[in-house]
């Protein structure tokens, strides 16, 4: 028996990274997996691969959000994981002194937009039934300041925070209406790779940011989607409001700065 065997679950960014690998634990854990993404060819390619639903869905658009909720009858568990650094476009500059309105609107719109979006859907969805979990995907970004990508740092702390709202206005209206937050760092995924770059200088990279990782190593997406699969499970019926921190100990007292997820 699988821990998510009856449940139905929606994943936003679903295309690759920690949305994948959350999609393929989901799966394997017996849920019905909906998977959505704003990249139409990798996320209908994944979810050819594992036999479920793809829809569209820019998560910063409220007209996508009301087109994916038309197909979706019954709902147990959302992930909001679709996110942005901001620092795609090697040019932008994004600390608090150079970063442009734009671009620091950009990256909230996807991030903090995007989940407050996200979890209100959920919650209507949820409600009928009065019971559910919504997983958001923060940061230790979050946590802590990050000078060179302040946008960044700031809607994940904005949905650190909202996670605590929704889960405290669910218990509210005496709904097991779950929301919890995952504060990933240092985790492998192509997010990673414009601060990378390639050959020599992204192993020197890598190199230098993993020195000051006390377990010495980047994270691996199926480690973040454990942690999903936990949340979204039964095991997890008394955590609401929580946020749980996978970072290879980094917010233990290291002075490492990694940005990504």
């Amino acid at each position: 028996m699988g821990r998510l065997n009856g449940k139905t679950a929606l994943i936003t960014g679903a295309a690759r990274g920690i949305g994948a690998a959350i999609a393929h634990a989901f799966k394997a854990e017996g849920a019905s997996v909906i998977l959505t993404d704003i990249d139409e060819d990798d996320g209908a390619a994944l979810a050819s691969s594992l036999g479920c639903p793809f829809f569209k869905l820019d998560v910063a658009d409220e007209a996508d959000w009301d087109a994916v909720a038309g197909h979706v009858q019954h709902l147990d568990i959302l992930v909001n994981n679709a996110g942005i650094i901001g620092l795609e476009d090697k040019q932008a500059r994004h600390d608090p002194e150079h970063a442009t309105l734009e671009a620091w609107r950009a990256v909230h719109s996807v991030n903090l937009d995007g989940t407050f979006l996200g979890c209100r859907f959920a919650i209507r969805a949820m409600k009928e039934k009065g019971e559910g979990s919504i997983i958001n995907l923060s940061s230790r970004s979050g946590m802590v300041g990050i000078p060179a990508a302040a946008a960044y740092a700031s809607s994940k702390a904005g949905i650190r925070n909202h996670t605590k709202s929704v889960a405290l206005y669910c218990a509210g209206q005496g709904w097991n209406i779950r929301c919890n937050s995952i504060h990933p760092a240092a985790i492998m995924t192509p997010m990673w790779d414009p601060m990378l770059g390639e050959g020599a200088g992204r192993e020197k990279a890598m190199a230098a940011i993993t020195a000051g990782i006390p377990l010495r190593r980047f994270g691996r997406p199926e480690e973040v989607a454990a942690l999903a699969v936990f949340l979204a499970s039964d095991d997890a019926q008394y955590m609401t409001g929580e946020e749980l921190t996978i970072d290879g100990g980094i917010l233990a007292g290291s002075s490492a700065s990694p940005v990504g997820d």
